[in-house]
C-alpha cells in the first residue's frame, strides 16, 4: 500500500470501494464539476449489487479517499508565486510572470525530494554541441523556416498541447486493450498518475534552478553569447508561443516519458495501435505502435516547434525515464 495501511471489513466489496475513492478525491479536487463527478460514480455503483459488502466497500473508499487528501494538504502545491523579475531600477521588463516557479518544491509523491535527478547543468555557451543546437532550432523552429517539412510542422503543432491529455488517454487505451483485472488497473493507473507527476515537479526543479534561457531569447542575443558560430537573427520568432518558464529541460519530454516508462515496465515497448488527438491540430490523429516513437515524436516536435534545444529535449526524457524506473522500483510491489 502507499503511505498508509487501513484494513477493510472482510468480504467488502472491491469495485464499490475502488469507486468511493476516486470520486471522493476528485470531489475535492475538483468541485466545479460535481455534477458530472456524481453521475459518473452513481453508473458504477449500481452495477455492484446492494448488501453489507457494497455498504462496507463504500465506507472503506471514502475513508481511504480522506487519508489521501490529508496526506496532500501541506504539499505546498498552492504556494504563492514569488518570482523577481531581473532589471534595474527604473527600467521596463515584461510583466507577465513565469508560471509554476515553486512548482519544484511540491513535494513529491514517490521521488525524496525535486532534486533527487536533476539533471546537470546545461552545456558551456562556447561549445560547439550548443552552436549545433542553436543553429538547428532556429533553422526549424522559426516560424517562417524554410527547412521544416510540411510533416514537422503538423507535429510541431500537434504537441503544443501538454499535459495530461498527451498521456492519460494512452494509458486509458492500453489498460483496456490488456484487459486487467481491478487490481492491477489499480496498480497501474496509480504508478503512472505518481510518475507523471514527479516528472513535473522534478524538472520545474531543475528549470528553475538552471534558468536557462529559451531559443526566441538566445537567438534574438545571438552576439552575446561568445560563440562565433551562432548568428543574431533581430527578428526571429517561434512557430508556437513560448512557454512561460525556463527553457531546461523539456517538461513535455519528462512527463510523457514518466509515465511511458511505467506503461513499458508493464506492456514492454510494442503495444499494440494507440492513438492520439489533439485540439491544436484539428482533425489529425497521431498513431503508434510502440512507445518509443510516441516519446521520440515529443522530443522531435518541441525542436520543430522553435521552443526548445535537442539536448534538453534529451535531458527531459532520461529524467522522465529515471523516474519511471524508481516509481516502479519503490512503489506499490504485488504481494503475490
Amino acid at each position: 500500500p502507499y503511505r498508509t495501511k487501513l484494513a477493510a471489513v472482510p468480504g467488502a466489496s472491491r469495485e464499490a470501494a475502488a469507486a468511493a475513492a476516486a470520486h471522493h478525491v476528485l470531489a475535492k479536487m475538483f468541485p466545479d464539476q460535481a455534477g458530472d463527478l456524481d453521475a459518473y460514480y452513481q453508473t458504477t455503483l449500481a452495477a455492484v449489487p446492494d448488501g453489507d459488502a457494497k455498504t462496507q466497500g463504500i465506507q472503506f473508499g471514502e475513508a481511504v479517499a480522506m487519508e489521501m487528501v490529508a496526506l496532500r494538504t501541506q504539499d505546498r502545491a498552492d504556494a504563492p508565486n514569488t518570482y523577481r523579475p531581473f532589471s534595474t531600477a527604473g527600467t521596463y521588463v515584461p510583466t507577465p510572470f513565469p508560471v509554476a516557479t515553486s512548482w519544484g518544491d511540491v513535494t513529491p509523491f514517490a521521488l525524496k525530494s525535486g532534486s533527487q535527478f536533476r539533471p546537470k547543468a546545461p552545456y558551456a555557451l562556447t561549445s560547439a554541441q550548443w552552436a549545433k543546437d542553436y543553429n538547428e532550432v532556429k533553422a526549424l523552429g522559426a516560424k517562417k523556416s524554410a527547412t521544416r517539412t510540411p510533416a514537422q510542422t503538423e507535429t510541431a503543432k500537434f504537441w503544443e498541447f501538454t499535459g495530461p491529455g498527451t498521456y492519460n488517454p494512452v494509458l486509458q487505451q492500453l489498460a483496456a486493450k490488456k484487459q486487467l483485472d481491478l487490481l492491477d488497473n489499480a496498480r497501474l493507473f496509480a504508478l503512472f498518475a505518481m510518475a507523471a507527476a514527479d516528472g513535473t515537479i522534478a524538472t520545474f526543479d531543475a528549470k528553475y534552478a538552471y534558468a536557462f534561457w529559451r531559443p526566441v531569447t538566445a537567438i534574438r542575443n545571438g552576439d552575446k553569447d561568445g560563440n562565433d558560430a551562432t548568428a543574431r537573427d533581430a527578428a526571429w520568432e517561434t512557430l508556437i508561443p513560448t512557454p512561460m518558464h525556463p527553457e531546461y529541460p523539456c517538461l513535455h519530454c519528462s512527463s510523457n516519458n514518466a509515465a511511458a516508462t511505467v506503461l513499458h515496465a508493464f506492456f514492454g515497448d510494442e503495444v499494440g495501435e494507440f492513438s492520439l488527438t489533439s485540439p491544436t491540430a484539428p482533425g489529425v490523429t497521431h498513431r503508434f505502435t510502440r512507445l518509443s516513437d510516441y516519446v521520440a515524436e515529443v522530443e522531435n516536435a518541441r525542436v520543430y516547434a522553435g521552443v526548445h534545444y535537442r539536448a534538453s529535449a534529451d535531458a527531459g526524457s532520461a529524467l522522465g525515464r529515471k523516474i519511471g524506473e524508481y516509481v516502479v522500483q519503490n512503489y506499490l510491489w504485488p504481494m503475490r
